[in-house]
């Protein structure tokens, strides 16, 4: 389905479409429409603009994609704002093309997008990937959240390769209580051994 409120610009797509293959089973040129004709026919994919009469394209996108959860939405917009892209990729957008690619990108688009694969202008590449990036980091809760301040402490320095006696010595703590908190790590961390509490305290950077 193509979405555009510009009648000449959003013909001339589905003209192109069709022309190679693709069965474009709609066309809409408000966010209303979209959704009702989305509802209708059922698309695979949706070339969505972002300027629509009444809204936009990241309102449509949200309100087909909470009908059809597997659809896959394509921007084809003019606007290369940093928060229409990050909008539309939080509202669910599979890629972000400007309208000033050419036939053969926006085909090429098309065709990654029904594959699965994520599309966007290279210049708002760098763009959307610190964003989920930092969605990630958000998202991610910390695996050392459980652990105690002394616990992590002790930590640090198993990652370090100090041994008990050690890690007692400097902490001022008797070898028996360093090797509860060592054991209490590891059943919170659910590892099973020094090795591998080594390997997590360097992955979450606590060496």
């Amino acid at each position: 389905m193509v979405v555009d409120d510009h009648p000449m610009w959003r013909d001339a797509v589905a003209r192109d479409l069709r022309e190679h293959g693709y069965d474009v089973v709609a066309t809409a040129s408000s966010v209303r429409e979209a959704v009702d004709r989305a509802k209708a026919t059922s698309p695979d994919l949706v070339l969505m603009d972002m300027n629509l009469p009444d809204g936009n394209g990241t309102d449509a996108t949200t309100a087909i994609r909470a009908v059809f959860d597997d659809v896959k939405i394509l921007v084809l917009s003019a606007s290369s704002e940093r928060t229409d892209v990050l909008d539309a990729v939080r509202a669910g957008a599979s890629g972000y093309l400007l309208k000033s690619a050419g036939a053969e990108e926006l085909l090429t688009a098309v065709h990654d997008t029904a594959q699965g694969r994520a599309v966007f202008t290279p210049e708002l590449a760098g763009l959307v990937l610190a964003e989920l990036r930092g969605r990630e980091r958000e998202e991610s809760p910390d695996p050392t959240a459980v652990l105690t301040p002394r616990e992590t402490e002790v930590l640090r320095m198993v990652a370090k390769g100090l041994a008990s006696k050690q890690i007692a010595t400097r902490l001022g703590l008797s070898h028996r209580t360093v090797d509860n908190h060592i054991a209490s790590t590891l059943r919170k961390l659910q590892l099973g051994n020094r090795v591998e509490l080594t390997r997590f305290a360097l992955e979450n950077g606590l060496d």
